[in-house]
């Protein structure tokens, strides 16, 4: 462990303010508890340090125990990317859903009874919305993450999303700057590379962040990805032309700039998150963001150590982290004083009817978002247990494996006896030898990417025409099937609305 600094001078905790970490288990450990003391300013929460709303609020509590300022964080989307209910699946639908029945009231209300959820947990800032413009159907890591492939669209379900959570005082933080939507590489991996000229960014990806810039978005989250028509050189998170040339110059940003998981491939395996957490202060960051795959007081000490050791040797200005700890503090001041909003003041409140707080708004809104499609046969809606297929792609690192995703558990609620296997292959005649006489329901993930996929369907609706298929990723494949239902996302939610279709309620 280094042990190059003490924690008592100021250098030292700027350094410390300017972290996000991440920590193991459902208790805070006395290192995190020391460091808060010392300076640290925010703390990052993921699956892992989640039980249950009551021990999630024991756990911020404690926090603020040390210091009552402490932002907490967490990467709460709703819909796949969710940590408050990530061994059950999300109670809201996530962006794409909503993007489709795109009601900016309801994406609102859907924002603000997240945010409600996450204030009365302790919970004050969220790395989302997801701003991107999906514009690449081929996207492995942002589709239905996004609010579709409309630059427009997506803006005003941003700044409803923005307006939703920061009404019951949790801060936004719009991701990913300046729009990871046109990529077929996902940045948990290696470094994308967008090759788009300035006039197509400036009028697609950049729409949705000049909006949210617009609408007092208190944080935003850069990219790691790599945009030669703005800098060749370095990827977003490092490059002061996107930071503070085109974030703050340009677009007249003055909120918290965090950057995206440093641990992250795109940035670790070519600069080292100590190399590149020193480039993203002086790039223009205030935040970094650690801890989704390194979540120990080792890391949170290099980290520190490396920013002080630049500032002493001139490679990064005092007065730029200075400046960067100093917006830290201003949000954690705006967080601690917003704490105590109400649920039933500001924007969105109780917009529409099951939109109340404390209503079950997520579900409204998954079966919203519900398409359905016939197919040329007479639909008989399931009523006796059927036998569900779920082709389960590789886990988006984001989104995870551990959370549960489908139909078969929900199809179980109504029609107890449902069985349910999964797949990972083109294996039809599997399928059929689990599902005997029963009704099949096969169920996909972006079926347009994954041609494997494809050939089960074929195979299925050859041999059984009366197979309903469910897509919950991207619906980017024609319907198929005696009935085709799109979700838009594979929320919970979203497979209990697909479920009541399925057997006809």
């Amino acid at each position: 462990m280094t042990t190059l600094l003490t924690g008592s001078d100021t250098l030292t905790r700027d350094a410390l303010t300017v972290l996000q970490p991440g920590f193991l288990g459902t208790t805070a450990p006395d290192w995190l508890l020391r460091r808060i003391g010392e300076g640290l300013s925010s703390v990052g929460l993921f699956g892992r340090n989640i039980t249950d709303p009551e021990q999630l609020a024991a756990l911020t509590a404690r926090l603020r125990a040390e210091r009552d300022d402490v932002l907490v964080a967490i990467d709460e989307e709703g819909g796949d990317v969710t940590r408050l209910e990530v061994r059950h699946g999300s109670s809201f639908p996530g962006n794409h859903a909503l993007g489709s029945v795109d009601d900016v009231d309801l994406t609102r209300a859907v924002a603000r009874e997240l945010g409600r959820r996450l204030a009365e947990c302790g919970v004050d800032l969220n790395w989302a919305p997801s701003a991107d413009v999906n514009s690449n159907p081929d996207n492995p890591v942002i589709g239905v993450r996004s609010f579709g492939a409309d630059p427009e669209l997506v803006a005003r379900h941003t700044v409803a999303y923005i307006e939703g959570l920061q009404a019951v005082g949790v801060a936004a933080c719009t991701k990913h700057f300046p729009g990871h939507g046109d990529t077929n590489v996902d940045s948990h991996h290696a470094l994308p590379r967008i090759d788009v000229d300035p006039d197509t960014l400036h009028a697609r990806e950049l729409v949705p962040f000049r909006a949210a810039v617009a609408a007092g978005s208190k944080a935003v989250m850069s990219a790691h990805i790599l945009l030669p028509a703005l800098d060749a050189d370095r990827p977003a998170t490092l490059s002061p032309r996107i930071l503070t040339g085109l974030l703050r110059r340009e677009l007249g940003y003055d909120g918290l700039i965090v950057t995206d998981g440093m641990e992250m491939q795109a940035i670790s395996s070519v600069y080292g998150i100590e190399r590149g957490s020193v480039l993203a202060i002086a790039a223009g960051a205030d935040a970094i963001c650690v801890g989704g795959g390194l979540a120990d007081e080792e890391t949170v000490l290099r980290l520190r150590d490396a920013l002080v050791t630049a500032v002493r040797s001139g490679e990064l200005p005092e007065e730029r982290l200075a400046d960067a700890a100093a917006r830290v503090r201003a949000l954690a001041s705006w967080t601690q004083a917003h704490r105590v909003r109400g649920a039933e003041t500001g924007p969105g409140a109780a917009v529409q009817e099951g939109t109340a707080p404390g209503t079950d708004i997520g579900l409204v809104a998954a079966r919203r978002a519900v398409k359905v499609t016939q197919g040329e046969r007479p639909w008989e809606p399931v009523t006796e247990a059927p036998y569900v297929a779920s082709f389960t792609p590789e886990a988006n690192i984001a989104v995870g494996d551990e959370t549960p995703w489908g139909v078969a558990a929900e199809l179980d609620r109504l029609l107890p006896g449902t069985a349910s296997g999964s797949y990972t292959e083109a294996d039809v005649a599997g399928v059929l030898a689990a599902a005997g006489e029963r009704r099949i329901v096969a169920v996909v993930r972006d079926a347009h990417r994954h041609p494997w996929m494809t050939e089960a369907l074929d195979g299925l609706l050859a041999a059984r025409p009366d197979t309903v298929v469910v897509e919950m990723g991207l619906p980017g494949a024609e319907p198929r099937g005696a009935l085709h239902i799109a979700t838009y996302g594979a929320a919970r939610v979203c497979g209990r609305a697909a479920a009541e279709r399925i057997a006809g309620l």
